[in-house]
């Protein structure tokens, strides 16, 4: 699975998260409001139309994402995510959010068979991309979340949750805009969108999905109906060629592995941005032939993107051809 730094000095070394960078279309600057800031080692950005009001929300959006990092942030020894991680085996008492994240990184893994895996952070430290240096082999099924608890089989198995929070955290700041009276508007934390009404000009929310090879200029449009949330997971930023394989910081269960053939992506449309995070995450893991298969077998909306050799292959899944422009 793919990990998300929550901390600010990584940025320029591992450059924007996501791997395949979701960008918005071009604004009709006299129509929109746009308000922005800086979290979790990447950008965050809300546009609405002129007279939101957006500017007034900007402290308790600040506030919501200095929390999230305080309990999730696997970069801070201080976190309660890294104190779990430092606990011996047992059940341990845990805030309320970390917790229900945890509980809906589990279920993910019993979904996906254990291709979203939140126990690999040990392995994606070794390959260069995670700070989680301790630990053993990964084993989800090692782990247990209920009401205010969290658990582990064995003390030695570490929690990493990046690979779903930044979607909970969308999730959380839009219900901040939402609880303010804005009816029509668009989130985005670095690459990953949550949206809500309409665009200024009467058309659905529409961005760009960039090919998975970083010299490919090609993008593939998508329109979001309202309500929806997109996530993208991939090689494109996160990965480094070694003697002619890619190494990633997406790590494929159960082996272990974290080189491909070549190039990946893939998007998800959800109902909400922690559902789009995670399953973007886990098919995106469970690879070239097993990702389509169990995107089709969840009805996940998906679009996956190969390239090997500078040849582009695209699977669309469940409702995603409705959604390309």
């Amino acid at each position: 699975m793919s990990t998300l730094p929550f901390h600010p000095s990584r940025r320029a070394a591992l450059g924007l998260l996501g791997a395949a960078f979701v960008a918005p279309g071009t604004a009709m600057a006299g129509q929109m409001d746009v308000l922005e800031g800086a979290a979790f080692a990447t950008r965050w950005r809300v546009l609405a139309p002129r007279g939101a009001g957006l500017a007034q929300l900007r402290p308790e959006i600040e506030a919501l994402f200095a929390q999230i990092d305080r309990q999730f942030s696997p970069w801070r020894s201080d976190s309660e995510i890294s104190r779990f991680n430092a606990e011996a085996e047992g059940i341990h008492t845990a805030g309320t959010d970390l917790a229900r994240v945890a509980e809906a990184a589990l279920d993910l893994a019993r979904r996906s068979e254990g291709a979203f895996d939140p126990t690999v952070g040990p392995l994606v430290a070794q390959r260069g991309f995670g700070p989680i240096s301790h630990g053993a082999a990964p084993d989800w099924r090692g782990l247990g979340a209920g009401q205010g608890t969290l658990t582990k089989a064995r003390a030695d198995l570490t929690l990493d949750l990046c690979g779903i929070a930044k979607g909970w955290a969308l999730d959380r700041a839009a219900e901040i805009v939402r609880g303010a009276g804005a009816r029509d508007f668009l989130f985005e934390i670095g690459g990953e969108f949550v949206t809500a009404g309409h665009h200024p000009d009467g058309r659905d929310w529409r961005v760009a999905v960039e090919a998975p090879v970083p010299f490919d200029p090609g993008t593939t449009a998508l329109r979001l109906p309202p309500g929806a949330a997109v996530a993208t997971s991939g090689t494109r930023a996160q990965s480094y060629d070694l003697n002619g394989r890619l190494y990633s910081h997406i790590i494929a269960p159960p082996e272990g592995r974290a080189t491909f053939v070549g190039h990946r992506s893939v998007t998800v449309i959800a109902a909400d941005a922690m559902t789009a995070d995670g399953w973007a995450t886990a098919l995106c893991a469970a690879g070239e032939e097993a990702g389509p298969d169990l995107a089709a077998g969840q009805d996940i909306t998906a679009l996956f993107q190969f390239d090997t050799g500078g040849t582009r292959r695209i699977i669309r899944s469940g409702g995603m051809s409705d959604l390309i422009v």
